[in-house]
């Protein structure tokens, strides 16, 4: 597909269009990655929905820009307006999945909003249930370290050899998902920037990615779904992912604590599916499952 942006808004937002007849849906990704992680998705979205991707601020090839919140729905709306997308629906990963529930929050004429796993970052003591507080904390100590060695990875410029050997751990992982490579190599080197030497980094750059930490780490999500009164489905991972299964104890407390304060929320808009099996890359892992999932929602939601 050509390369469209919108550019009414702050910085220039990149975005597909994958047609379709049906209700306009955006669908956004997660931090780090960019709008053609969500093509498998798109494209079983496609037969019930007109379904535009986008990259979100500081990633792809979209325009660079502080990360607030606010700034990143207004990216959103200059996305729809300039699409003339009446009343789109919202489905998001991760990131994007934050941003579809403060999405509905601020948008009670959404026919629907759709998270995959979009929680807080774990980092805070009061996010974990049933862990001794000592012990919690020297776990949280030690992911942050872990989360700081990424982030200095992540940061580094690729020499040509990095970069092939990132690429072959790009095609290792569509194998481990059953996806195709040549697209996990495409959607790698979307957020690939050339540093002029011979070397490349990777976007979103380190101070953005630090804005993107703080701020889904502080972000508490609770009021969101208690004031919404736009159709929201939570779908929420069971799993770890093979990386997180070194902080196993950690990340079991944070999925009980979550469950149990969405749970005392009380709102007949939210609606909540724990998806057996699955973990936070579920849209690599069960695409076919999610779509059916949110095309169902959305044609139920009376709205339409």
């Amino acid at each position: 597909m050509p390369e469209t942006f919108v550019n009414s808004g702050a910085v220039p937002i990149a975005y597909r269009d994958f047609g379709g007849a049906g209700r306009p849906l955006l669908l956004l990704h997660g931090a780090g990655g960019n709008l053609a992680q969500m093509t498998a998705l798109a494209e079983r979205l496609r037969p019930a929905h007109r379904v535009v991707t986008v990259d979100l601020r500081g990633h792809g090839r979209s325009g660079d820009g502080p990360w607030r919140w606010d700034d990143a729905l207004a990216d959103l709306a200059a996305v729809a307006d300039g699409l003339r997308l009446t009343r789109p629906a919202v489905v998001g990963a991760s990131l994007g999945g934050m941003l579809a529930a403060l999405w509905a929050q601020r948008h009670p004429e959404c026919p629907g909003a759709v998270s995959l796993d979009g929680n807080p970052t774990l980092g805070r003591p009061e996010q974990l249930t049933g862990m001794d507080p000592e012990q919690a904390a020297a776990g949280l100590a030690k992911l942050r370290a872990a989360f700081d060695g990424m982030a200095a990875m992540l940061a580094a410029p690729l020499s040509p050899e990095h970069l092939a050997a990132a690429l072959d751990g790009q095609r290792a992982m569509a194998q481990r998902y059953g996806g195709a490579p040549e697209d996990w190599v495409a959607a790698f080197e979307r957020n690939l920037l050339p540093c002029g030497d011979g070397r490349s980094r990777l976007r979103p750059g380190p101070e953005l990615t630090e804005q993107l930490r703080e701020a889904m780490e502080s972000l508490d999500l609770i009021p969101a779904y208690q004031d919404t009164r736009c159709p929201l489905l939570l779908v929420l991972a069971t799993e770890d992912l093979p990386e997180q299964q070194a902080f196993g104890e950690l990340y079991a407390a944070y999925r009980r604590a979550t469950t149990e304060r969405i749970a005392a929320v009380d709102n007949p808009s939210l609606r909540v599916v724990h998806l057996d099996g699955a973990s936070h890359a579920m849209v690599a892992e069960r695409p076919q499952e999610l779509a059916d999932l949110i095309t169902h929602f959305l044609g139920t939601t009376g709205r339409h």
